[in-house]
């Protein structure tokens, strides 16, 4: 053996300590891989500990089937808010209100302007007028934030809430 290591130039002693380092980190990496397969098992015993096939089959298809009925109940969720959404296109979503003194000698703020408008800014809005002996209401028509006829001071300025400006 000697004579085989002499031909190729290696030291027999440089050799026995190289294998010896070697032999040193397998070792190490040995125990370190057996520490984790240790945790592993462990955690694996845990989770079946108490659990025979059946049972744990038994879970997974609960699971599963679980899994199904929320998917039906989401897609029912989902054809419900559809309805709603659609339902709410039409609905006045904003609001706007401005009280004034319509005539002058008039105490308090008995008079208002009431600007109701959907999500497109259409709507209406109403104007009640109040004087000591009557009351004057009048409704107008809002086409895409655009008065259809001339609106006064109060009139804009409730439209003008409305729209969050």
């Amino acid at each position: 053996m000697t004579g085989l290591l002499d031909n190729f130039g290696i030291n027999r002693d440089m050799l026995i300590v190289v294998l010896s380092v070697l032999s040193v980190i397998l070792l190490v990496l040995l125990v370190i891989v057996l520490i984790k397969t240790r945790k592993v098992f462990r955690r694996y015993d845990f989770f079946m500990r108490g659990k025979d096939a059946e049972s744990l089959e038994d879970k997974i298809m609960e699971i599963y089937s679980r899994t199904y009925s929320l998917q039906d109940q989401d897609m029912e969720q989902r054809d419900h808010l559809k309805k709603l959404t659609s339902a709410m296109a039409g609905t006045y979503c904003k609001t706007g209100i401005v009280k004034y003194n319509a005539f002058n000698g008039m105490g308090g703020q008995s008079s208002f302007a009431l600007v109701l408008l959907d999500h497109t800014n259409s709507g209406i809005l109403l104007n009640a007028m109040h004087s000591r002996t009557s009351c004057y209401i009048y409704l107008k028509e809002i086409k895409n934030g655009e008065p259809e006829t001339t609106f006064g001071e109060e009139e804009m300025s409730a439209l003008k809430k409305a729209m969050g400006k």
